[in-house]
């Protein structure tokens, strides 16, 4: 078999000279995130899911946390200086990302959203974040994660 195909994710990475891990894996439904780092022994605070939302003012944000979690909607929207947010529907996933559900990963996305990354990120060498495609993951930094977003930490789960 040759060489896996590189995501956006990935080409972006490259692009900026950040280094990562690339992990593959099989996926034949995608169920969750939790499902996923079962699968391949992953702790849940390393593992990171991706969120997008949308704002009062329609705009979108985009939001990266342990897959365990749950989305603080108040805090998010705090964060992101909305009124509130809520997530958008599995559906449009694709039209406003350019990617599917369970391999939405918060670098590469059609447009650069304002992304938020969980604040607890910050106390590993490395985190794992969805690759841009099913069966693909990324592994690398949390700064380096900041800096190709233009993220920043915040605290936005439910405690």
């Amino acid at each position: 078999m040759g060489k896996e195909a590189k995501t956006n994710a990935m080409r972006i990475l490259d692009k900026n000279k950040i280094p990562y891990e690339m992990n593959t894996y099989t996926c034949d439904e995608f169920i969750d995130g939790c499902h996923i780092a079962d699968q391949l022994g992953q702790p849940y605070e390393r593992s990171f899911k991706t969120l997008v939302t949308v704002g009062k003012s329609k705009n979108y944000f985009v939001f990266a946390i342990p897959v365990d979690k749950e989305l603080n909607l108040k805090a998010a929207a705090k964060a992101a200086g909305e009124k509130n947010v809520e997530l958008i529907h599995v559906k449009d996933i694709n039209a406003i990302t350019g990617y599917i559900r369970g391999g939405c990963t918060p670098i590469g996305m059609k447009k650069q959203f304002p992304t938020f990354i969980h604040e607890s990120a910050a106390d590993f060498d490395t985190i794992i974040i969805s690759g841009g495609r099913l069966g693909v993951q990324l592994i690398l930094s949390p700064q380096d994660l900041i800096k190709v977003t233009r993220g920043q930490f915040a605290d936005i789960i439910m405690h």
